[in-house]
């Protein structure tokens, strides 16, 4: 093992991250007072070309104006390769209040990119003198963004949280599906005549969980395109959370409700995590490093599985 401790991700609940087109005011209050962690407020993909400028302005009035209670409150720009994030990051850091907590960039490629968002907000905080220093999230779009992903985890201490863009990041790839994340129909396996559909997303996940776990990031689940499909938006969350993702957005307002079920620790699994805990402890105290639970071997490895699952309730009831 290194010698290099692995950092230790932002301690804030990400289970739900609820979006919402800048362009639409009337669905601010309803964002805010719903049970997602963090509200993610766009200018990207969801708002117009001729829009852009109101939505900016809608944005910047709703720091001042609702009150997001504990929400974590992002606003997601447009890419880089637009004549519009440059406006974006200048208005939002010189006329947003210190409510506005985070800011998504989307369609990362690789660390350069993050290094020109950041010289630009790090420039117009120290000008403006803001208290509230502005954190990342970023949105692995592309296959230069999968390629690179480890320098783009690791590209500035702003960074707290990278999330799966299912769609462009197919795009770019040339997969042959329209879905949004969930099984693919043509994506399976063939076992005597049987099909066995397997999870197109899987490596790409992996990838970025290992990226954002070895340089201190949350790592998160993107969108889930049919809103109309529960168990398929349940199923995709769920193998995301058993990969070590923490949370998945929600394109939908009845999906608050799906993520924060699959990423909050279950009452039993919780126990069970304590009871590990409390078993290994009996062990140590009688100098041994490993010991029987229920049948099975659980040692100093198990202890750190469990931690996870306690702290994580924890940090969610605190």
């Amino acid at each position: 093992m290194s010698f290099r401790i692995q950092p230790v991700p932002p301690a804030r609940p990400n289970r739900c991250q609820l979006f919402g087109p800048g362009s639409r005011v009337a669905l601010f209050e309803k964002m805010a007072a719903s049970a997602a962690d963090v509200i993610n407020l766009d200018l990207e993909d969801s708002v117009a070309p001729s829009d852009k400028d109101s939505a900016r302005a809608n944005i910047i009035a709703a720091t001042h104006e609702v009150d997001w209670a504990g929400k974590h409150l992002s606003v997601r720009i447009n890419g880089l390769d637009t004549p519009y994030w440059y406006r974006d990051v200048v208005d939002l850091l010189e006329q947003a209040s210190d409510r506005l907590d985070q800011i998504m960039i989307p369609k990362v490629g690789c660390a350069a990119d993050i290094y020109a968002v950041d010289a630009l907000v790090s420039a117009i905080e120290a000008a403006k003198g803001r208290k509230q220093r502005i954190s990342f999230e970023v949105i692995i779009e592309s296959a230069a963004g999968i390629a690179h992903v480890e320098e783009i985890a690791a590209a500035s201490p702003r960074l707290q949280a990278m999330s799966l863009g299912a769609a462009d990041f197919a795009a770019s790839m040339g997969m042959a599906t329209t879905g949004i994340g969930g099984t693919q129909e043509d994506y399976y396996m063939l076992r005597e005549g049987q099909r066995y559909w397997s999870d197109p997303w899987h490596w790409a996940q992996s990838a970025i969980v290992a990226a954002c776990r070895t340089h201190g990031v949350l790592p998160v689940d993107g969108p889930f395109g049919d809103f109309s499909d529960d168990e398929g938006f349940r199923a995709q969350a769920r193998r995301s959370a058993t990969l070590g993702m923490v949370g998945k957005w929600a394109i939908h307002p009845k999906q608050v409700a799906l993520a924060n079920e699959v990423f909050t620790p279950s009452e039993a699994a919780v126990s069970e995590a304590r009871d590990i805990l409390a078993a290994m402890e009996e062990a140590k105290a009688r100098g041994e490093g490993a010991t029987v639970y229920k049948g099975r071997l659980v040692d100093i490895a198990s202890i750190k599985q469990a931690e996870v699952i306690v702290r994580q309730a924890e940090m969610i009831a605190g």
